[in-house]
């Protein structure tokens, strides 16, 4: 993360020339030698090994540590007057999303959450056709994320995959980036999530620590499923799992009306299908014409876009709300919004019950 948002922060410049000017102060991390090789690469002017020493120095504050480093950083940082850009998920528990939440609330700054796929032309784009009526009404929301980078069982153990560092598994390191989509398409048109069942599973118990002979156990789910309930009926079903073989960041998020129904998945970034009208099929849009949201600042038409310019997309926006005193989202209300989904979706599994959001 540290790498995408400088280079974020180093394209800015070039590709959004009305961007706030940006001076990259300092990076802190644990390493020195490690750090002063990274501020070199990623254009930093000094290094510390604390973020108690510079928390009052700068005027914004990225916090783009592990999950269990979100919370006493950031509410530190809105306290001492700064802007905070935090990594998703906004926090490891619900309790600490909520200290996060209300720090930002008695803050001036703005406190902004990465959830960078908001940020890809296509769903722009998506968005605009769900306001504009061209689905109808929203009855089905599906989602899911995918990934296999955990199928071997003998994949070493990371911080990923303790519960205390990262608060759960697939469900919050993928399953939060998916309840964000499906709320920021959908919620204005079809309310929000009311109440949800959730399943949660861990396939592998214990991995091998990186150069040691032994093994840590695994005390964060591997995948998950959940049904949710929408404000206007609609229903919906999510899905992420570190086990499906064959899929290297399958995030696909469809959304299905009354008029109409859309899909995108992350792994064709660039392209929407979209069924409206009497069409009989879908039809498979490139969002690459300048008049579609950020393309403009990019490429000719046709030239497709990757990755990590959803994080210039991002920076572009909360830098641009830290300069105008504007709002920004999602910001750490929306990011607590969907910190309370994925609690739910534990308690459910815990109780085996669905479980109200109310």
């Amino acid at each position: 993360m540290g790498k995408a948002h400088s280079n974020a922060l180093a394209r800015l410049p070039m590709f959004f020339p009305d961007a706030p000017d940006v001076e990259r102060s300092v990076i802190v991390g644990r390493d020195e030698e490690a750090l002063a090789d990274a501020a070199d690469r990623f254009g930093f002017e000094s290094t510390a090994t604390d973020w108690r020493d510079v928390v009052d120095d700068v005027d914004v504050f990225y916090n783009l540590g592990p999950n269990h480093l979100h919370a006493e950083p950031s509410i530190a940082a809105l306290e001492a007057g700064a802007h905070v850009f935090c990594e998703k998920p906004l926090a490891p528990t619900l309790d600490e999303a909520e200290a996060m939440r209300d720090a930002a609330r008695d803050a001036d700054g703005v406190a902004g959450c990465a959830f960078n796929y908001r940020f890809v032309p296509a769903i722009q784009y998506a968005k605009g056709l769900i306001e504009d009526g061209e689905l109808g009404e929203i009855r089905h929301v599906r989602g899911r994320y995918l990934q296999d980078w955990l199928v071997d069982p003998e994949a070493p153990w990371a911080w990923r995959m303790d519960k205390d560092l990262a608060g759960s598994g697939a469900l919050g390191d993928l399953g939060a980036h998916t309840i964000d989509l499906a709320r920021f398409l959908v919620a204005d048109v079809a309310g929000d999530i009311e109440r949800v069942s959730g399943h949660l599973q861990t396939f592998v118990d214990e991995r091998p620590v990186p150069g040691t002979d032994e093994y840590k156990p695994v005390t964060v789910d591997d995948a998950y499923t959940a049904q949710a309930a929408f404000e206007n009926g609609a229903v919906g079903s999510f899905e992420a799992s570190r086990f499906a073989d064959g899929h290297k960041n399958d995030h696909t998020i469809e959304i299905h009306g009354s008029d109409g129904s859309l899909t995108f998945s992350l792994e064709r970034l660039n392209e929407l299908r979209v069924k409206t009208g009497d069409a009989r099929g879908y039809e498979t849009v490139l969002v690459t014409d300048e008049s579609d949201p950020y393309v403009r600042n990019w490429w000719p038409p046709g030239h497709v876009i990757g990755w990590e310019h959803t994080f210039v997309h991002e920076n572009y926006e909360f830098l641009s709300a830290v300069a105008d005193g504007s709002e920004f989202h999602p910001s750490f209300e929306d990011a607590y919004e969907v910190q309370k989904v994925l609690d739910a979706i534990e308690r459910s599994d815990d109780s085996g019950e669905w479980v109200s959001l109310e």
